[in-house]
Order: structure tokens, then C-alpha cells, then sequence
């Protein structure tokens, strides 16, 4: 088994799950356990300024092997939670050696296939190794294989002095899942210009382009009534809420959009006749169109209010994060670097945007520009979630790669 899997094997073993809508940080303590275990293994070979700080980040560096005169200093970060839309409790691993390309049964039951004419990109993997679950859990690559990757990286580098480069840093961060892994990310003493997240899909991805963000709590307040004798008195909030459903752009809804179309997406709903409760997020890729999504979700509660009545619709608006590509694009060496790294590698590159939002889009904000890697992992927060093997070696080339041509200061002209 190589290094890198068994890495990850390991880690997937331990729950990490993030918890929604708390306030303590880390959400759960439980991911406390994984960065307790990977700071004793940085420490073990031999990396530097090793810490784990009291909100659970993990921070290290690797020293440089060339004069660090001109050179930038470059991180690698990944997060240390799973999703909570799946268990990831007593994770069961397990290796399919060689894909034949036809269906795989995770659990003994056969309940649960994980199937080509579901996931038709498990064909790309024929003869190479994948690792699933049995069904009952999420695997937990995302990001767990990003972990392992920079992981094994570190462990390269640090035993092989005689590969170039400058100095590099290294961190891990908890509670990415519920939007809040930068919340406490120390930019100032992490020490780097520029970053990395490996948080990404399948070999060869890498993305600079993340949605704009925010959440949308719609409150909507009826007025509830005897049904018997309810005419003209009653105002059924749940019935209202399904109106201001209706009045947004039915097309603008996650399951009909793709690439760079944003969308307005209610995740949760409950209540009343009396009160009711609508959890929206609100996604766009163009900063405008973002705006005007806002902007039509108070006009359309301006409207209903004037139906309704005055302060039957409140909508609390909260931005979550920005596009991180405005503060990419003045660093664009960050990502022709990471092209020139897949290209002599033999990795084909796949730029695309993150239909979703990573660490390193609001890091980017802070002060460290930072654009997103892949890990090789697929079906992410799901049961059916799986990574190739072949693909986590062959990303911590690239990671490797990467640093080495972060040794030239030419690496800042690309």
C-alpha cells in the first residue's frame, strides 16, 4: 500500500463531523483528536514551529533548502472536518483493487451501489485502485485526502533536503464545512505571501473562482385563526412563505444550474400558520448579478408586505464570502505555477469554478491569496464518496512540484 493511502486511511478513521448552528469553536471537540495526531506526526518528522492553538488549528513549517532571498513563502492548507449531511462516525474503508469498470457493492446487504451509470466518472479509473465506504458513512476525502497529500509532501520533503525550495508552511483548520474554518486562522503568524488549499475534485483540478455567498433568514409572520371561522382573518404563514418561493426565478434554483449560474436555494422551512421560517443561501459567481439576488429578495418581501401587511416578511441578509478571484487575479503566477507543475507531471489541467466556497476564498480576503488544488476525491458529502489512489500519489507530486518551482524568484514573473 502506498504511504499516502495508508495516511489516509488512518485519518478517515477518525470522526471529525462539524456541527451546524453552534457557537463554540471548533463546532465539535472531536476534531481536536485529528489535530492533536497530526501535530505529533509533524513533530515526529522533524518539521518546525510546530503548534496546535486553542481553537484546533494545526500550524508547522518545513525550512528551506535554498537562500530564501526574493523567494515567497508558500503554504498548503486543508481542513480538518467532514460534513455533517452524512455520518462520519466508524468510517469503513476499503480498497477495490484494479477497477474492473463495473458496479461496486459497498455493503454486504448490497443496498448500496456505487454504480457507473450513477457516477460515470469512475470509468476514467479502470486499473487503478479506488477507495469507498461500506455504505453507512461518508468517506471523508473531502478533505482528508488533502490532508494525507500535504501530509506526505512534508514527510518528502523534509527527508530529502537535497529538493530545492523555499520556505514552506502548513496548516490545517477546523469547521470548513460550516463556512467558518478562517474564522480564528491566525494569517499574521502563519507567515506565508501566498497559499494553497487542497480542498479540490479530481486529478488535475484547480480553481481560483468561488461563488458569492449569503445566507437569507425569511421570517414570515401570518395570523392564525380557527379554520372554521377564519375568513377574511386568516393569514396562513406557511402559504405565504410558498408565495415568496413562487415569486423567484424558477430556474435560478440549484438542481437547474451549472459552470458559473448562480442560484437562490432554500435549505430549510418550518413552522406555522402563525409563524414560519424560511432558510435560504443565495450563490452567484458575477459580484452584480449577487447583489441583484439580494436586491429581488427585498423587493419581492417590499411587495408582499404592502399585500400582507407591514412587517409580515423580514428578511436578515448575511454576506458569507466573496469571489476569491479579484484577489487572485494580481497573483496570477499562483495559478500559471500550478499549471506549468500538472503539465510536466503529465496531468492534464482542468480550470473550473468552485460552485461552493473553500477556506481559502475568504483567507484571500485576509490577506493570503490562495486558490484551490485538487485532492482526487468525487461525490463528496455522500455515502457513495470515493478517491483513487494513483490520483492522491500523483497530486503529492504536484504539491511537490509546486514548492520546488516556488525555489526560482522567476516563479513570481510567471
Amino acid at each position: 500500500m502506498s504511504s499516502v493511502a495508508e495516511r489516509f486511511l488512518r485519518y478517515v478513521k477518525i470522526d471529525t463531523e462539524s456541527v451546524q448552528d453552534v457557537e463554540q469553536f471548533p463546532s465539535s471537540e472531536k476534531q481536536k483528536d485529528l489535530a492533536r495526531l497530526l501535530a505529533a506526526e509533524l513533530e515526529k518528522m522533524g518539521a518546525e514551529n510546530v503548534q496546535m492553538d486553542e481553537y484546533g488549528y494545526v500550524y508547522a513549517s518545513i525550512p528551506a533548502t535554498v537562500p530564501t532571498e526574493g523567494l515567497p513563502v508558500l503554504g498548503f492548507i486543508a481542513h480538518m472536518d467532514t460534513s455533517s449531511a452524512v455520518s462520519g462516525k466508524d468510517v469503513k474503508p476499503r480498497i477495490v483493487e484494479e477497477y474492473d469498470g463495473n458496479d461496486i457493492v459497498l455493503d454486504a446487504q448490497g443496498k448500496y451501489i456505487l454504480s457507473p451509470k450513477d457516477s460515470p466518472e469512475l470509468l476514467a479509473y479502470k486499473g487503478q485502485d479506488l477507495i469507498v465506504t461500506d455504505g453507512s458513512t461518508l468517506l471523508g476525502a473531502d478533505d482528508k485526502a488533502g490532508i494525507a497529500e500535504i501530509m506526505e509532501m512534508a514527510a518528502g520533503l523534509l527527508a530529502h533536503p537535497e529538493i530545492p525550495h523555499g520556505t514552506i508552511k502548513i496548516a490545517f483548520t477546523p469547521d470548513e464545512e460550516v463556512g467558518r474554518g478562517a474564522d480564528f486562522f491566525d494569517v499574521m503568524g502563519f507567515g506565508a505571501d501566498f497559499a494553497y488549499t487542497v480542498d479540490g475534485g479530481r486529478l488535475g483540478e484547480l480553481e481560483y473562482e468561488n461563488f458569492n455567498a449569503a445566507s437569507l433568514v425569511l421570517t414570515v409572520r401570518g395570523k392564525s385563526y380557527h379554520p372554521g371561522s377564519s375568513k377574511g382573518h386568516m393569514k396562513n404563514a406557511i402559504l405565504m412563505a410558498m408565495e415568496f418561493q413562487s415569486m423567484l426565478p424558477v430556474f435560478e434554483n440549484p438542481m437547474y444550474t451549472e459552470d458559473r449560474e448562480g442560484f437562490y436555494h432554500l435549505d430549510r422551512i418550518n413552522g406555522g400558520v402563525d409563524i414560519t421560517q424560511a432558510e435560504y443561501i443565495l450563490r452567484d459567481h458575477d459580484r452584480a448579478k449577487f447583489e441583484e439576488k439580494k436586491d429581488r429578495v427585498r423587493k419581492i418581501c417590499a411587495y408582499l408586505n404592502d399585500k400582507y401587511g407591514e412587517d409580515s416578511f423580514t428578511a436578515e441578509i448575511k454576506d458569507s464570502y466573496y469571489n476569491m478571484r479579484e484577489k487572485i487575479e494580481p497573483h496570477f503566477h499562483l495559478i500559471n505555477n500550478a499549471v506549468c507543475a500538472m503539465k510536466d507531471l503529465g496531468i492534464e489541467p482542468v480550470i473550473v469554478p468552485v460552485r461552493g466556497g473553500t477556506d481559502g476564498a475568504r483567507l484571500s480576503f485576509m490577506g493570503l491569496p490562495c486558490p484551490n488544488l485538487c485532492t482526487g476525491g468525487h461525490n463528496a458529502h455522500g455515502r457513495f464518496e470515493f478517491v483513487c489512489v494513483q490520483s492522491m500519489e500523483k497530486i503529492v507530486e504536484l504539491l511537490t512540484n509546486v514548492a520546488k518551482r516556488y525555489a526560482d524568484p522567476a516563479a513570481l514573473q510567471q
